[in-house]
């Protein structure tokens, strides 16, 4: 098997870390419900459980321009019940529960969560999407899938349509479909 290639959590420290922190959310459940209840990536911020998280990451999660990432981050991972190692958080979303054919997340709802407007919006969406998952998500997967959506919500898409996040979800969405649909 292929070792997965992430853009935007490229380095392993920061996967580590991040994986470390998730493990430690078991032992401070405060924390972890703190972060279960906010509304919105801005509430995060006002957090004390936010800034365990920011104490346990590398120092660049801490900078002014990364802050809103790292706070949809913490806030999404804290969701996590338990790390599923493969496949990626797309692909996930269109297998289907065993026993049936249909996948998780509806071509409609993936297609809504493809074109969320700001972070408030990604937050809620990617919120069902984790619960429709069971809150058993790749916690790599999907952190990098964040990290990308805010770097094209800061700074825009790429020019090649194939470094988009949206294409890239599309391609993994879509790929699984027929694999998990033909059995």
């Amino acid at each position: 098997m292929q070792k997965p290639m992430y853009r935007f959590l490229k380095e392993s420290a920061a996967r580590d870390r991040l994986l470390e922190w998730w493990e430690w959310l078991d032992e401070n459940r405060g924390d972890r419900a703190r972060l279960r209840r906010v509304e919105s990536p801005d509430d995060v911020l006002l957090t004390s459980a936010f800034l365990h998280f920011l104490a346990k990451m590398p120092d660049e999660w801490s900078l002014p321009e990364q802050l809103p990432a790292s706070a949809l981050v913490a806030a999404i991972v804290a969701q996590v019940k338990e790390n599923v190692a493969s496949p990626c958080f797309a692909e996930q979303l269109a297998t289907p529960k065993e026993g049936s054919e249909k996948p998780r997340m509806s071509e409609l709802r993936f297609q809504q969560l493809q074109k969320s407007h700001d972070p408030t919006e990604f937050y809620r969406r990617l919120l069902r999407a984790v619960r429709i998952l069971d809150s058993n998500v790749n916690i790599l997967s999907i952190v990098d899938d964040i990290l990308h959506w805010m770097h094209e919500y800061r700074k825009g898409v790429d020019r090649n349509p194939q470094k988009r996040l949206a294409f890239c979800w599309a391609a993994d969405y879509y790929r699984a479909l027929p694999k998990k649909q033909s059995k």
